[in-house]
């Protein structure tokens, strides 16, 4: 039989709405850290999470509650990130629960991704204990949040708790709304062992270690186990729960929480989503896992050094244990020797495995201007996906290009809809709907090209808004578009990672744009160095870098002047065959200069 006193939730926010600080304060209510071991943020234990003041990885905790009833419960936490970049991170968390505490802050109200994060509980058929949070601030609008999350999920006013994350007000009544509402875990105890992977992890020790949800049966150390997704067995060598570290116990039963370590060194063997069986046990059908992620946003990884280039793919087989929403292929750049195509679910989430690299695995990285994936249709009926504007084939072959296009949901004070819709009608989107949710909350729809909204929109969007706005968005589908493909020359040479694929109202500004920026990154040169944007032959932005000079003749003092035009023709003869062995050296700023750039700049 399962233990009736055991509930698995996880708490679902927008950024910023306090589920870190929740977390920290449902850890010190029931014991389960010692005074000395507490700080802010306790769940985020990496520097870049601390930094930032935002979840980027889900954290399961277990903890003991003596509940007023007389009896003990085992409650086990999954704190979950809040930034749309991150929405896979949530879906996992999801389906090891059987109910959400949804957090929504009492002064901002529902935002974007408040409603995309309930309705993914409601879609896994979660129980959902909505918890009005910061409660304690002289600006909270109490009633008026209330109000909204009665629209959103159909609840009642009386099921709305009040909490204040800062204070520990109303953490009582949330630890026993989530024993008394929360489901206990269905499955049965004593049949054929299922196990969920639903995050990983690579030890350098230990090797890959899975955190799995038991659904069926038991898991103890010196148990065979098979995988769904290949033929290898492995022999358990620890189970166990997670306290702060992982707390090694004799086993796990149906129900429960926990991590299994079994002497995987090479990552590949385990992927999240998998289903774990016993082998040799009696047929067990394979657990529906996830949705394979799409990505959305590509860029591609190069190493300054060459000689780091089996690291970095080293190091990214680690991340994506880690990450599996990270997808990555090789590639070849002219300009920059061998790298990676990876894939991500956004620009955050492209920043955040940067940092990563570069500080848990010492690597020193060049990374180019992120793109989206594009349909091509060519006249001879061919079909083609790219990620790559280097993998664009000749503008002349091309009989029809088509972009992502995304439903963006923006949620925002009325008075802000004019600039918003101003901004959204300037990245080319289509008008859906208008909806108010509130007389001080209007949600806005636009369908958008997903190539928009990947560089400047969130910061145009918050600077619209003063602030005041939060968007999320979903991947639609691929739509034919007037695109094309802009390249930069620099000193006549094609640099294949500088080019991007444009739309052609907008082809000219970008192209000026980005041929400013580069003449005030890149370094002057003993010649004269060029830089242009070009439409397929046509060039159609023009900077020039002008020459470093030696003052030659400064040593003629008086004197012929024929002297002088000697030495200056000099110069000039050299200089010029400088230009046509010399190379320019590209800096980053050059590539990031890319998603600094705006039309019409």
């Amino acid at each position: 039989m399962i233990n009736s006193r055991l509930r698995n939730f996880c708490i679902i926010a927008h950024i910023d709405h306090g589920k870190s600080t929740l977390a920290d304060r449902l850890l010190e209510a029931t014991h389960t850290l010692p005074a000395n071991q507490m700080q802010a943020q306790v769940l985020d234990d990496m520097d870049l999470e601390r930094e930032r003041g935002i979840t980027i990885k889900s954290h399961p905790i277990r903890m003991i509650y003596h509940h007023s009833d007389g009896h003990e419960y085992i409650l086990n936490l999954i704190d979950t990130p809040g930034h749309v970049d991150f929405t896979y991170e949530v879906s996992r968390s999801l389906a090891a629960c059987e109910g959400a505490l949804l957090l929504v802050d009492a002064a901002q109200g529902i935002e974007a991704q408040t409603v995309s994060n309930a309705y993914l509980a409601i879609d896994g058929g979660l129980e959902v204990v909505p918890v009005i949070n910061k409660a304690d601030l002289p600006a909270a609008r109490i009633d008026e949040a209330r109000a909204q999350l009665v629209d959103l999920i159909g609840c009642r006013e009386d099921e709305i708790l009040t909490a204040s994350a800062k204070t520990g007000q109303g953490v009582e009544d949330i630890l026993t709304a989530i024993i008394e509402r929360i489901p206990a875990p269905e499955g049965e105890a004593d049949g054929p062992t299922r196990a969920l992977i639903f995050d990983s992890i690579y030890d350098p020790f230990r090797g890959a270690i899975a955190y799995v949800r038991l659904m069926d049966g038991r898991l103890a150390k010196g148990d065979k186990l098979s995988f769904f997704a290949h033929d290898r067995e492995f022999e358990v060598d620890e189970v166990g729960t997670f306290r702060m570290q992982r707390e090694p116990a004799k086993g796990l039963a149906a129900g429960e929480v926990g991590y299994m370590i079994a002497g995987m060194k090479d990552v590949a063997f385990l992927e999240v989503g998998d289903t774990i069986s016993i082998a040799g046990g009696p047929a067990v059908e394979r657990l529906a896992g996830y949705k394979t992620i799409k990505p959305m946003v590509f860029t591609g990884l190069y190493p300054v050094s060459a000689d780091d280039y089996e690291n970095l793919r080293a190091s990214l087989d680690k991340l994506r244990l880690n990450d599996a929403s990270l997808s990555y292929v090789p590639e070849t750049s002219g300009a920059l020797g061998f790298g990676f195509r990876c894939g991500f679910l956004g620009l955050l989430h492209m920043e955040i495995i940067q940092e990563r690299l570069e500080r848990e695995f010492g690597l020193n990285l060049i990374t180019t201007s992120p793109n989206v994936e594009y349909e091509i249709t060519t006249k001879e009926g061919e079909e083609l996906v790219i990620d790559s504007p280097a993998d664009m084939p000749h503008p002349g072959s091309v009989q029809e290009i088509r972009e992502p296009y995304v439903a963006a949901e923006i949620i925002t004070p009325p008075e802000y809809l004019g600039n918003l819709m101003t901004l959204c009608q300037s990245k080319r989107g289509i008008y859906r709907d208008t909806h108010y949710l509130s007389p001080s909350k209007v949600q806005l729809k636009y369908d958008l090209p997903l190539a928009e909204v990947i560089y400047d929109f969130f910061d145009r969007l918050k600077s619209v808004s003063r602030g005041y706005a939060s968007y999320d968005y979903e991947f639609i589908d691929h739509r034919p578009g007037n695109l094309k493909k802009l390249d930069i020359l620099l000193a006549g040479e094609l640099v294949d990672a500088l080019s991007t694929i444009v739309h052609q109202s907008h082809a000219h500004a970008q192209g000026r744009a980005l041929c400013k920026k580069l003449k005030e990154v890149i370094h002057r040169q003993q010649f004269e160095v060029v830089i242009q944007a070009a439409i397929g032959s046509k060039v159609i932005a023009r900077q020039t870098v002008k020459a470093l000079r030696k003052q030659v003749t400064a040593k003629c003092y008086g004197g012929d002047i024929t002297r002088k035009r000697k030495l200056l023709e000099r110069q000039k003869e050299g200089k010029k065959r400088m230009k046509q062995v010399g190379k320019v050296e590209i800096p980053q700023e050059a590539f990031l200069s890319i998603m600094q750039m705006e039309p019409g700049e």
